[in-house]
């Protein structure tokens, strides 16, 4: 009998899948909308989707236990940021995103910028994950040492779409300025930052866990200034705005320069209501496994800083009931 190449092939994946139940069972494709390449929610996003993946066939974790959700494929993928992600999850183009607390927000109760706009109240939290922080970066000479310097200086609001550009405007508005007071532009932080290395921009806003990668690179080759965003305008911000909170930028987080009192808020994981129950528990399940908890720590800096034990602080949104069941396991919620 003639057998050719294609039979050898198809009955070789026939005898696997009969001898392998789990190189059967159906794929589930799962993405995450993050954000720049060159910022922070990109490499979280990878190391997480690494984390909760667990094709057919694939690993085993260390203590026996199978790592990520049978069957899952999640991917990280790029995009504009906060408010293009809570889009994609409302329209259905991503199954979930990171988004900051106060953008989530916002879109769950049609105010702030979403006002007069439709409450996106399929939007629900999987975890809080880290305290985002605000970065104003001064090109060194350009004489920029509080918020209110920037009036007239060329200034990076961030670009259009992303949280960082919505809270770079209640930032200015808090020290009595707008972006009509400066030459405004509105770039991504590592065109931001390309600008200010050329001298073709002075300053410029940021919202990311540091240290972030773009603004690492030019405290080591230029040289740079933090800028502070603190004293009364910063505490009226935060009294106003109850999704921001005082936090810092430490004193050698970036090579040479200084650290700097300023505000954040909080990255939070988010899907749509619309989601299997069962597929956000095993995820969030999976997020919280030991060995995922190596990959955060070894992965990235802010990695460290993502913990269960505040999975379920300032949300700003309800919990998918999936999620929401596996912390009331965990006793982090009644």
């Amino acid at each position: 009998m003639r057998i050719n190449r294609r039979s050898m092939l198809l009955g070789g994946l026939g005898t696997a899948l009969a001898a392998s139940p789990t190189l059967a069972q159906d794929i589930t494709f799962f993405r995450i909308a993050t954000g720049g390449t060159a910022g922070t929610y990109f490499p979280i996003g990878g190391l997480i989707a690494n984390a909760i993946s667990n094709p057919p066939g694939s690993r085993t974790c260390a203590d026996g236990g199978s790592c990520g959700v049978p069957g899952l494929v999640a991917t990280a993928v790029a995009s504009n940021g906060s408010v293009a992600n809570v889009s994609a999850i409302a329209g259905g183009s991503a199954q979930s995103g990171f988004t900051q607390s106060d953008v989530a927000y916002w879109a769950f109760n049609a105010s702030g910028i979403y006002e007069g706009r439709p409450k996106v109240d399929v939007l629900r939290a999987i975890a809080n994950l880290y305290p985002e922080t605000f970065h104003l970066v001064a090109r060194k000479g350009a004489g920029i040492k509080t918020v209110k310097d920037l009036a007239g200086k060329r200034v990076s609001l961030d670009e259009p779409g992303s949280g960082t550009l919505v809270d770079a405007r209640l930032i200015l508005a808090a020290y009595g300025l707008t972006e009509k007071d400066l030459k405004a532009e509105y770039l991504k932080s590592q065109q931001a930052a390309d600008k200010l290395k050329d001298n073709a921009l002075d300053a410029f806003f940021s919202v990311s866990g540091w240290p972030l990668g773009a603004i690492a690179e030019l405290a080591a080759t230029t040289g740079i200034d933090l800028v502070p965003i603190d004293g009364p305008e910063a505490e009226s911000l935060v009294k106003v705005y109850s999704f921001f909170a005082i936090d810092e930028i430490p004193e050698g987080a970036y090579k040479g320069t200084a650290g700097v009192k300023t505000v954040s808020v909080n990255a939070i994981w988010a899907t749509s209501s619309k989601q299997p129950d069962q597929l956000i528990y095993g995820i969030t399940a999976a997020l919280w496994n030991p060995s995922t908890r190596k990959l955060l720590d070894s992965g990235h800096s802010k990695g460290k800083v993502i913990k269960l034990e505040t999975a379920t602080q300032g949300l700003g949104i309800p919990l998918h009931a999936g999620a929401e069941k596996f912390y009331k396991e965990k006793g982090l919620i009644k």
